[in-house]
């Protein structure tokens, strides 16, 4: 049938190479877009039914979070088989019909990949569990036997990002490293077996028609020598800031080299996205290296608090590493593990990225609308998550009694709070589901999102739907945004940014009070009101045509 499928698929045309360097590109979580058989749970062909939607919205490519065939212990990233589609998204003729609608819309469609670890449930790993000790199969993965005088401590001192030991003990007496939760085994990219496995399962979806992958923990795939103790005991503190035995190794950048290989091979420009967190930009550059990926998050920028200063410093320095490697620049707000920024902004800075207070909800949407034009404006790629073009808060008040995520169960883990981020977004009419689909939504929807549904914001211009359409559209007729390594900052008071791209300036204030400064062209476009053209109000941005 894959064959078939791959023979048969039609593919975007008409379109120049590196349409990655300037693309905007949606994120879909399967699980909250839509439902089309009225269980509750968004499916692929949901997704199907609204790709009109993503087209008209303005969008280039659409990233699709996990939909393999999976136990769900981590919401689709323990992955069971890679070549398959779980039954509660739908099947592998549903993927096909995805790709190829998309394709006829003129949109891409990025996968994603989970290379760093699988489920328990993975064939290889329930075989090695059963084989007992010594068995070949387990050196696809990092067991060990354990300190103490029985083996009855972990082989080391490793953390779980979710909170706790890094290591379970099967009932043989040895122990498996995971860096998540315990139903998601690491694999041993020293093994061959392993590599070629993954060569394989990036040409079946290639052969699908796969217009790239967004690569899930890009960054762990590879750890030092030994497996040394770290030797601290707060190290959930110390992840994205400090060099850690089991991230960020040289040895990664080899893996990707080979994967770039294979993505040259196909036809229609095909990518690869590094979700990469690491202590520096510079060390993020080194994944975008013109042998290796294409793109990779830009987390120095998501993290960034409301302040002019320090959004000036994450720009230069982002465009600055960027630079040498010939890599764009990626942007991005929000996505399915953060606090949504509407709701970050809305709160006192230094709070992280997971929060649990609402905040003040006018202030947050003020912010997050000034925040997308900045962001669309700046030179390179942006990413956008589902549902904050309609300006959605996150869920702060799910009962705890209907949170799925995995590190919410795990006391000394993270917050665990990735659900409010995830709650299905709202569609149409006025009671909930909001047209999500006839059976409910896996997670509870608010009351006051009638009025942020795709229904009640289209035709509104004063809405932040219309206020993204016109943005992308805007950003696409203009030559002189997108793609590009520079700005020209202008001089400006304190607490507001200015820059010029071209014939384009975009001014942002990001303080609490209106700031006088000299209308710079003709406005294009602006996140609030402009009582007039030479005053800046508070939280706001406006772009600007000479």
């Amino acid at each position: 049938m894959t064959q078939h499928l791959a023979e048969t698929l039609h593919t975007p045309t008409g379109t120049l190479p590196g349409w990655w360097r300037e693309a905007v590109i949606y994120q879909v979580y399967p699980r909250s877009f839509a439902d089309s058989n009225g269980d509750g749970m968004g499916d692929l062909e949901g997704i199907r039914s609204r790709l009109p939607y993503l087209k008209e919205l303005g969008v280039d490519a659409v990233w699709l979070s996990p939909f393999y065939a999976s136990p769900q212990a981590d919401a689709g990233y323990d992955v069971a088989d890679y070549r398959a589609i779980d039954p509660m998204f739908g099947t592998l003729h549903d993927a096909d019909a995805v790709i190829r609608d998309a394709h006829e819309l003129g949109l891409r469609i990025i996968v994603d990949l989970v290379p760093n670890h699988c489920s328990d449930q993975h064939d290889w790993f329930r075989q090695a569990v059963r084989e007992g000790a010594g068995s070949r199969l387990r050196e696809r993965f990092h067991f060990r036997p354990g300190k103490g005088e029985d083996g009855e401590l972990p082989p080391n001192d490793w953390e779980s990002i979710f909170g706790g030991p890094a290591w379970t003990r099967v009932p043989d007496g040895e122990w498996y490293l995971h860096l998540f939760a315990p139903e998601q085994p690491d694999f041993n990219w020293e093994h061959p077996a392993v590599q070629d496995e993954f060569r394989s399962i990036l040409r079946f979806w290639l052969d699908l028609g796969a217009d790239g992958f967004r690569v899930d923990v890009a960054h762990g795939l590879v750890k030092a020598p030994g497996l040394p103790d770290i030797g601290s005991g707060d190290q959930l503190k110390l992840l994205g800031n400090d060099v850690m035995p089991f991230f960020d190794q040289d040895g990664v950048h080899e893996i990707y080299r080979s994967w770039r290989r294979i993505l040259d091979e196909y036809e229609g420009d095909r990518v690869l996205v590094a979700e990469a967190w690491t202590p520096t930009v510079e060390r993020t550059a080194l994944y975008v290296r013109p042998d290796e990926m294409h793109q990779a998050f830009n987390f120095q920028y998501l993290t960034a608090d409301w302040n002019a200063g320090e959004l000036r410093k994450v720009i230069d320095g982002s465009l600055a590493a960027m630079r040498p490697v010939g890599a764009p620049t990626t942007w991005v707000l929000s996505n399915h593990d953060v606090t949504r920024h509407a709701t970050r902004f809305a709160n006192p800075p230094g709070l992280g990225t997971q929060l649990r207070e609402q905040g003040d909800r006018e202030l947050g949407l003020r912010r997050a609308r000034a925040a997308t034009l900045l962001m669309l404006a700046l030179p390179g790629s942006a990413y956008v998550y589902q549902g904050e073009e309609l300006g959605l808060p996150d869920v702060t008040d799910l009962p705890d009694e209907v949170r799925q995520d995995p590190s919410f169960f795990r006391a000394a883990g993270q917050d665990g709070f990735r659900d409010g981020c995830r709650v299905p977004i709202p569609w149409s009419g006025t009671e909930a589901p909001y047209g999500f689909g006839d059976g409910g939504s896996w997670l509870p929807q608010p009351a006051e999102w009638a009025e942020l549904s795709v229904e009640a914001q289209t035709g509104d211009p004063d809405s932040t739907l219309e206020l993204y359409r016109a943005a992308l559209r805007i950003r696409r007729e203009r030559a002189d945004l997108g793609a590009g390594d520079a700005v020209e900052w202008l001089p400006a008071p304190d607490g507001v940014l200015a820059f010029r791209r071209g014939g384009f300036t975009c001014t942002v204030n990001t303080t609490a009070e209106p700031v006088a400064l000299p209308a710079p062209g003709t406005v294009l476009l602006a996140s609030a009101v402009l009582e007039s053209p030479g005053t800046l109000p508070a939280d706001t941005a406006v772009w600007w045509e000479e």
